[in-house]
């Protein structure tokens, strides 16, 4: 069975939306470890973005397999796919749901559009199924 919220400890909100910000102008991107049955995630990969762009996100494949193997040797699922928006909503575009690989894990969106905002001012996430996206709920504590 797989969760339909997702629940992020605070500290590791804060650390995606810090990470988001060092990327600017470029999209950031990252991967999120944790359970996929409660939807709680336990541990933020940050990982580069190899595209370098404001409008792109593609995880460097080079990060993507130390970083699943790291998740697959903790014990852990990959819970969600997490990237930046730089100016856009935290909504995913139609290259976002074009090239979701992953429908089991939940898609983390930040929007940057507003440099003082709070991470949960900040964050969205959504499942992406079959080009299909649909918002879930969100939980920071």
């Amino acid at each position: 069975m797989v969760a339909v919220e997702l629940i992020i400890p605070s500290a590791l909100a804060q650390q995606m939306l810090e990470h988001a910000r060092s990327e600017l102008p470029n999209e950031a991107c990252g991967l999120l470890a944790g359970s996929l049955s409660n939807g709680r995630a336990t541990r933020f990969h940050a990982t580069r973005n190899a595209e370098a762009s404001p409008l792109r996100y593609n995880v460097h494949p080079d990060d993507l397999v130390r970083v699943i193997f790291e998740i697959e040797d903790d014990g852990a699922d990959l819970v969600a796919i997490f990237h930046s928006h730089t100016r856009s909503p935290a909504v995913p575009s139609a290259t976002d749901r074009r090239s979701a690989q992953y429908p089991d894990a939940f898609y983390v969106l930040a929007t940057l559009a507003d440099p003082e905002a709070t991470p949960s001012d900040t964050l969205r996430a959504w499942r992406i199924r079959n080009g299909e996206s649909t918002e879930v709920a969100l939980r920071i504590e």
